[in-house]
């Protein structure tokens, strides 16, 4: 296998091509199905996404209509066979057809009516909702917890009551954060700094404030007062312009309690992922969508399944944090066998987590980078020997540190998710130093480092993406226009632009920083984004991330 395709190994840069021109490409290129996209309170409707699923296929098109309504699949995108068409226009649903034949010879012609719906709260989106509930700025911020493991849907349409939401806090907290609906996994133990914390004088009952505030608020926002909520549903505008020049591919993946928490796309074209609650990693064939599964050693028996982060060296193997199980394992592609590292048995405790681990620039002195949320220190592994060093940041309780990223000379910069900073590891000499974000309480979460030595970040509580000039030392931050964005992660790509994913917007964020326009891409249905990736082989570039609750890959091609 060949090296990764990865935005921080491009140094070159190159001009877009004009929106008009892309444009006028797309319509001359040959067409599978066209049509208008109309309604009787609009007319005819931009920024409408339909979609086109081939009936018993995994892969799922879709397009995003114009400013005259026209939406227009590309042959090379739909072959011949009878599709099922869905849409999203928050507002509306779909009147008819929702089945379409698509012959040998394309060109097929089908314009869409769409009606007002009768339930819009179901097309919501977790930013929406957040914005639609009365409440402070602190009341609605404490919603972002609620969506690792589930849409706000969930707790938005029930009928609990103050005292039945203390109860579910406390069983919601005993899962691991890996949990979903379809498969929860019980905590063996809470992370060190958390354990610190109760165990402070007062600490408990100020764990059952929190609780009982934030039981309060959740059931004055709910349906436990009666069957309809008190206050007005407010809605996102449709994609426009720049927004809807693009095409989105998702690929259904084989259990839908696969969860890809990561996505990376080798120079092969291949899309690897693993599974944050489960054992697996997989290989996607983007051309046919078959995927191939192989199975990650259990360590820890007994011990919550799962993985967090995937990041390749420069050899083209990928590297795995295990979580729970305690180790790091490495995965061959070419002959497909792992070999894992687990943690001494005196530091390997039922809190150890490791999630990130970056070996991306391994070779300059052999060392792979990793980072343990158990107890939020971060460490340096030997692979020849098998040893860890550990460098701990914050005296006890730490902060939450996050995300660990090198540098060409190997370097590890780190994200402090419980603060507002970003660190620096000297590799030789071991000094730290840390660097705080312009924006207070920032949360910088997940990022990756460009071929100019810019750190790219999300800053998940300040909604910014961030960057840091690791030459200068100085921070740049950006507003994604999507109001409650919280972005999880930031790639560059090779022409220089940052991408963003939200696990809240279902919307893909583009910044050109030079300029600071952004661009909001709408996904076609509920999609919880954690790490982001651009292959930068295409032109234009194309996106890729999970659908963490979606069991899916998405791949957005830009057409501008």
């Amino acid at each position: 296998m060949r090296p990764f395709l990865l935005a921080l190994l491009v140094t070159s840069f190159v001009g877009l091509s004009s929106q008009v021109g892309q444009s006028q490409l797309m319509n001359q290129a040959p067409t599978a199905l066209t049509g208008h996209l109309t309604s009787a309170e609009e007319g005819p409707m931009e920024g409408v996404l339909v979609t086109a699923k081939k009936t018993e296929s995994t892969i799922a098109v879709t397009v995003v209509s114009d400013e005259r309504g026209l939406y227009r699949f590309p042959s090379e995108k739909l072959k011949s066979g009878q599709y099922v068409i869905s849409v999203r226009a928050v507002g509306y649903d779909l009147d008819s057809p929702n089945t379409i034949d698509i012959g040998p010879q394309g060109a097929a012609v089908a314009d869409l009516r769409l009606r007002k719906t009768k339930n819009l709260s179901m097309q919501l989106t977790n930013a929406e909702w957040i914005e639609s509930v009365p409440g402070t700025t602190e009341q609605k911020s404490s919603l972002r917890n609620c969506v690792t493991c589930h849409t706000l849907q969930r707790p938005i349409r029930s009928s609990h009551d103050a005292d039945e939401f203390v109860e579910v806090q406390k069983r919601m907290a005993s899962y691991v954060n890996q949990s979903i609906p379809e498969a929860p996994q019980k905590r063996l133990a809470q992370r060190l700094a958390n354990q610190q914390e109760v165990g402070e004088e007062g600490g408990q009952a100020r764990q059952q404030q929190g609780l009982e505030r934030m039981a309060q608020f959740l059931s004055s926002i709910n349906l436990s007062k009666g069957p309809e909520w008190t206050y007005a549903l407010k809605t996102f505008s449709r994609p426009k312009g720049r927004a809807t020049h693009v095409v989105i591919t998702e690929y259904d993946l084989p259990k839908p309690t696969r969860q890809p928490h990561d996505v990376i796309v080798d120079s092969d074209g291949m899309a690897w992922y693993i599974s944050f609650g489960e054992q697996i990693i997989g290989k996607l064939d983007p051309k046919t969508g078959k995927t191939t599964e192989f199975p990650v050693p259990v360590l820890k028996p007994g011990s919550p399944l799962g993985e967090l982060a995937v990041r390749p060296d420069q050899d083209g193997n990928l590297w795995v944090g295990m979580m729970y199980q305690g180790a790091v394992a490495k995965f061959d592609p070419k002959t497909e066998k792992f070999k894992t590292w687990s943690l001494p048995p005196e530091d390997n405790k039922d809190y150890t987590q490791i999630n990130q681990v970056d070996a991306m620039h391994s070779k300059v002195d052999g060392k792979v980078w990793v980072q343990d949320a158990g107890e939020y220190a971060l460490r340096q592994l030997d692979p020849v020997t098998g040893t860890f060093k550990v460098f701990r940041p914050f005296p006890v309780p730490s902060p939450n540190v996050y995300d660990i990223i090198s540098d060409s000379q190997n370097n590890g910069y780190f994200t402090v998710f419980g603060a507002d900073q970003i660190g620096r590891i000297d590799a030789k000499t071991g000094k730290m130093t840390l660097y705080k974000t312009p924006t207070p309480n920032s949360s910088p979460r997940r990022g990756s480092m460009d071929s100019r030595g810019h750190l790219w970040f999300a800053e998940f509580r300040g909604n910014r993406i961030g960057m840091f000039d690791t030459e200068t030392e100085r921070f740049q931050e950006w507003t994604p226009p999507t109001p409650w964005a919280q972005p999880y992660d930031v790639v560059a790509d090779k022409n220089g632009e940052a991408w963003a994913g939200s696990l809240f917007t279902d919307r893909i964020t583009r910044l050109d920083p030079k300029t600071g326009e952004m661009t909001d891409y709408l996904l076609p249905r509920s999609t919880n984004i954690r790490r982001v990736f651009v292959d930068n082989s295409t032109t234009p570039v194309t996106f890729w991330a999970g659908n963490d609750h979606g069991s899916s890959i998405v791949k957005l091609e830009p057409l501008d």
